[in-house]
């Protein structure tokens, strides 16, 4: 927790906020968080409409994908990439290539 919160407050501002990821059993989120604020800029999930599949990779690589394409409408382009306490590996890392591939740079 002591981590965490540490983490949050050197990172995350208006002009390169956090890309915060949750990966749950079935499904995998992901936000764009504005620290100095405390406001949710973007967010995207596996849990759309006539999802299915949800907890595999490529549906964490078209989360990846949407929260890109919402950031980028916004006018943001950087972002720090904050896992949080789950490993760079497979969903996680999917999320980022994916989030990459639109043009996203973190």
């Amino acid at each position: 927790m002591r981590r965490k919160k540490n983490t949050r407050k050197t990172i995350g501002t208006a002009e390169r906020p956090r890309l915060a990821v949750y990966r749950s059993l079935n499904h995998i989120y992901a936000q764009l968080i504005d620290d100095t604020t405390g406001q949710t800029k973007a967010a995207a999930s596996s849990l759309k409409k006539g999802a299915k599949n949800t907890g595999n990779v490529e549906s964490a690589k078209s989360v990846g994908k949407a929260i890109a394409k919402a950031a980028i409408a916004r006018g943001i382009k950087r972002v720090f990439f904050d896992r949080g306490k789950f490993v760079y590996h497979g969903r996680v890392a999917a999320l980022a290539q994916g989030a990459r591939e639109e043009g996203l740079e973190f």
